[in-house]
């Protein structure tokens, strides 16, 4: 017994380090890429650092201080040294330190957006898709199967333009932009963040609806489904325990997977409504050229997928209770 627990408790411990070299390994690849891309794209950041007037002895001073004239692997290098020791530079343009900026201010933006962006679309996705699978082919399903629809087909900055105009601009019940931390204030937070959560939640929630409908209809067909009915158990109870037990491991596969989704949508999103997101904080960065600035943010979203499918991959176990043995 003691021999089998040493050997499962290796192969943990090796998983657990295989896990942690793949992740090594992606980040490598992708501020690798990353680089070059930034590298190729068009325009000058030191010309936009002095403006429209400066001298060609300034100008070289400029870039070679920025290290612009070493070549591109030995900046790529120098980069990543600094990077993994917490020295992510500073911003020529807002002077301040990219960690501080990237981490502290613009990363707790987006996560609080996702996270209510994600809240809406479970909250409203899941009881459509259940009553969508319940009442079958009936006025509810239709009425489901187009609101899935609807929150599919609008693009998240073209209904985040829509619900600014109706209930910014229209009605005036809520801000057209500006961001209040809800950590702080929570209900001039929420209201702020009220119709941006909305724009970003739209889209899932029809996937949601639509991954429950599906998913549900399938289980209802199923003989414990029906050995519940006949126990006499409520309704109720047969739907959202037996029934939706059943349901959320095909939900979670489909939110995990489209959790990388709602971060880029999150950028368009913060863009029209002004949100001080990572979004927002790296289109601003592209515009200027700040290409450190715009590193530190490819770098940050690559760690939320990554830890994201890591959350994803631990949620099994426990919806599952055979994977746990595994």
């Amino acid at each position: 017994m003691a021999f089998t627990s040493q050997r499962l408790g290796a192969a943990s411990w090796w998983r657990s380090l295989g896990a942690l070299a793949q992740t090594a390994l992606v980040l490598l690849v992708v501020s690798g890429v990353s680089f070059l891309f930034l590298k190729l794209s068009p325009g000058d950041p030191v010309a936009i650092m002095l403006g429209s007037d400066f001298s060609r002895d300034s100008y070289d001073q400029l870039y070679r201080q920025l290290g612009l004239d070493q070549p591109w692997i030995q900046q790529y290098a120098h980069w990543l040294w600094r990077f993994v020791q917490g020295d992510w530079g500073m911003s020529y343009v807002s002077k301040q330190d990219i960690f501080e900026q990237a981490v502290l201010e613009a990363l707790p933006v987006t996560l609080t957006l996702a996270a209510l962006s994600l809240l809406v679309a479970l909250v409203v996705g899941i009881p459509l898709g259940v009553v969508a699978a319940v009442k079958r082919n009936s006025w509810a399903d239709l009425l489901a199967s187009a609101v899935a629809i609807g929150g599919n087909a609008f693009p998240s900055f073209y209904l985040g333009v829509v619900l600014i105009w109706l209930f910014s601009v229209a009605l005036g019940w809520f801000p057209s932009m500006g961001y209040v931390s809800p950590w702080d204030e929570p209900l001039t937070g929420l209201w702020h963040l009220a119709l941006p959560a909305l724009t970003l939640g739209a889209w899932y929630v029809g996937l949601i609806a639509t991954v429950t409908r599906s998913s549900l209809l399938e289980v209802l067909e199923q003989p414990y489904m029906a050995a519940a009915r006949a126990r006499g158990e409520p309704g109720w109870r047969v739907i959202w325990v037996h029934g939706m037990r059943n349901v959320l491991m095909p939900l979670v596969t489909v939110i995990g997977l489209q959790l990388g989704g709602m971060l880029r949508g999150a950028v368009m999103t913060e863009v029209v409504f002004t949100l001080p997101g990572l979004g927002m904080m790296i289109t601003s960065a592209v515009q200027t050229r700040e290409y450190l600035v715009v590193q530190a943010g490819i770098m940050i979203t690559a760690l939320l997928f990554i830890a994201v499918n890591l959350i994803v991959d631990r949620t099994y176990a426990l919806l599952d209770p055979r994977l746990r043995q595994r």
